[in-house]
């Protein structure tokens, strides 16, 4: 359930350069990792550690830094891939995770490999 901060953050972005992708008008999410970290940037952002519209200046550049790059050996597009970009960027601007926490979550998200190897968690007390 959203709150008037989820709305208003939702809404913000309504028909923008950031509008996030729908289907049949709501946020639609093709991972479940997607709909993980736009929730995380909500919840960092309604608990006072950034601004949202300055996240959504980040997750701008970063879109616009996606479309600019040359065509060969550019990614595919995906949005979510810009979302994080755009939140590590911002995390890491507001020093709300440091550089070893940021690559922590850079590997944790990837795939686990043909071993496969677990990531390893993203904080941990006993390293």
């Amino acid at each position: 359930m959203f709150t008037r901060f989820e709305e208003y953050a939702a809404a913000s972005m309504l028909g923008a350069d950031d509008s996030p992708p729908r289907l049949d008008g709501k946020l639609f999410f093709s991972n479940r990792w997607e709909r993980d970290v736009f929730g995380l940037a909500l919840s960092l952002s309604k608990a006072g550690y950034f601004e949202w519209e300055d996240f959504r200046q980040c997750l701008i550049t970063a879109i616009a830094r996606w479309e600019s790059a040359p065509c060969e050996g550019q990614p595919r597009w995906d949005y979510y891939e810009r979302f994080l970009e755009a939140l590590l960027d911002v995390v890491g601007s507001r020093g709300v995770l440091s550089r070893d926490e940021l690559a922590h979550v850079m590997v944790a998200r990837r795939p686990a490999t043909a071993t496969h190897t677990a990531a390893r968690p993203l904080h941990s007390k006993n390293h």
